[in-house]
């Protein structure tokens, strides 16, 4: 927690979380950025600006190769480096539609129909209600799901963290041998919020909405954060599943070469990529760098300064905000377009592309 004060009055406030965030299959430790409050009457006097730059330095001591957050303004934050790179997802899924679950196809699974098909009770082995005593089981297995599935930015917070949310008696929450659920009532139980619904197997996940459906007499409708490309609406008998990004967020490097070598990048990828980063609230991460994927991992090695002003070769250029956006999956067509990047050339940019490319992005808590 950060304050900045006049005297010995606080007038503006800043904390970041220690969460672990996913990307491409692999976790890193990462700092969530929140409750940044600055009283009215000291706005538009850099008071926030001042906030944050007391709170990055911080991040580098602590050993953190990322930082995200949700912007109220997104200016400060671009102006300091972080960038647009996710969404957090909400889906929207009546109860109705969850009574009956459409039949895993006879053709692909080779099971005789009914066996574990359109409403069928079949539990997971190991499904029980979790608590705060399962703190460390919780956090494992979700991050085992969002390892699995490659998924790219989904977070989870420290285990004291994730004991308190468990202990919360209006909180429900399931674990099974590869999935977790937790979810609440929301609107005076008119609709069930789901805040983790993690599953590895088809028969976890189905095992979950299973559960949502039985409060199907209570409620109208399930309002789920999820990953956008979730499989509910294969499950579901008719395309009623409404997606929506309910908020946006926004991610930065801290550390570049710690954040390309815990990042997992797609299996068959090779690429051998020189560019340029300009950091100013950072300078560690400025200059010119050689960066080599292959195999699965990543790595980006210094190979000397920025060149100088008017240089004409043909190597990408990018700020802050630009390798946190070229990192979270933004095509460099969209970069460029931007005025995120400049230089380098087609022959580089597939590379790159194909190198960092990934689902899209998406967290499932706030903070």
């Amino acid at each position: 927690m950060f304050g900045a004060f006049e005297g010995t009055r606080l007038v503006a406030s800043a904390r970041f979380h220690n969460m672990r965030q996913w990307w491409q299959g692999q976790s890193m430790p990462m700092a969530g950025v929140g409750g940044v409050k600055v009283a009215p009457e000291y706005r538009g006097r850099g008071v926030g600006r001042a906030l944050m730059n007391g709170l990055i330095p911080e991040l580098v001591t602590r050993g953190f190769p990322v930082s995200t957050l949700y912007p109220a303004t997104a200016p400060l934050y671009r102006s300091l480096g972080w960038e647009l790179a996710g969404g957090r997802y909400e889906t929207t899924v009546p109860m109705q539609a969850l009574a009956r679950l459409v039949a895993p196809d006879q053709a692909a699974t080779g099971q005789a129909a009914g066996g574990s098909g359109a409403g069928s009770s079949a539990v997971p082995a190991g499904l029980r209600r979790a608590t705060a005593a399962d703190a460390a089981v919780v956090a494992d297995t979700v991050g085992q799901v969002y390892g699995s599935l490659g998924d790219c930015g989904p977070a989870t917070f420290d285990l004291g963290s994730v004991a308190d949310w468990l202990d919360d008696d209006n909180h429900l929450a399931y674990l099974a041998g590869d999935g977790f659920l937790s979810y609440r009532w929301a609107n005076v139980h008119e609709s069930m919020r789901v805040e983790v619904l993690a599953a590895a197997s088809a028969s976890t996940a189905r095992a979950f909405w299973q559960l949502l459906a039985s409060h199907g007499t209570m409620a109208d409708e399930v309002r789920a954060c999820l990953a956008p490309d979730d499989p509910v609406s294969w499950l579901i008998a008719e395309p009623v599943a409404a997606v929506r990004q309910a908020w946006k967020w926004m991610l930065r490097l801290v550390d570049v070469p710690a954040a390309v070598a815990a990042r997992g990048f797609p299996a068959g990828v090779e690429a051998s990529v020189l560019l340029e980063v300009a950091d100013d609230q950072l300078p560690a991460n400025t200059g010119r760098w050689r960066l080599q994927v292959s195999d699965g991992s990543g790595k980006i090695a210094r190979v000397g300064p920025l060149a100088p002003a008017g240089d004409s070769s043909p190597v990408l250029r990018l700020g802050a905000r630009g390798i946190a956006a070229l990192y979270a999956g933004l095509p460099l067509t969209t970069l460029r377009r931007a005025g995120l990047a400049a230089g380098g050339d087609q022959a580089g940019d597939g590379p790159l592309d194909s190198a960092f490319g990934c689902r899209p992005a998406f967290m499932v808590h706030d903070f």
